[in-house]
């Protein structure tokens, strides 16, 4: 009688142990699916918004080099100016790149992926 009641609670473990793993996978794929689409429609709004801050800059950056030009009397010189003045900042920019980019981006994804 012993055997066959221990028997039955095995049996019963077994089947509670399969519905905790096919919880715990479904979990895991719901959770992995949230952190993809929160990351995915960041990326995307970044890149939204990259893509109009760069409109902006090019036109105005034509509408300075065409003035500077027009005040030096020669064009070439104003795009020349606003060239030298991209080339510097960009220089300053992969001097402090490890602070002002990979800090930040690597805290939001943190907190996108840990604190969920």
């Amino acid at each position: 009688m012993a055997f066959e009641e221990l028997k039955e609670h095995t049996e019963n473990i077994q089947d509670q142990a399969q519905a905790f793993f096919e919880n715990n996978v479904a979990y895991y794929k719901l959770w992995g699916f949230k952190v993809a689409m929160k990351s995915t429609t960041m990326i995307f709004k970044f890149t939204l918004i990259l893509l109009c801050l760069s409109m902006v800059l090019l036109f105005c950056s034509i509408a300075g080099a065409f003035a500077i030009g027009k005040a030096l009397d020669n064009y070439s010189y104003g795009f020349l100016i606003v060239g030298g003045v991209y080339v510097f900042f960009t220089g300053i920019l992969f001097l402090i790149k490890d602070k002002t980019i990979e800090g930040p981006i690597l805290e939001k994804f943190s907190e996108i992926f840990f604190n969920d």
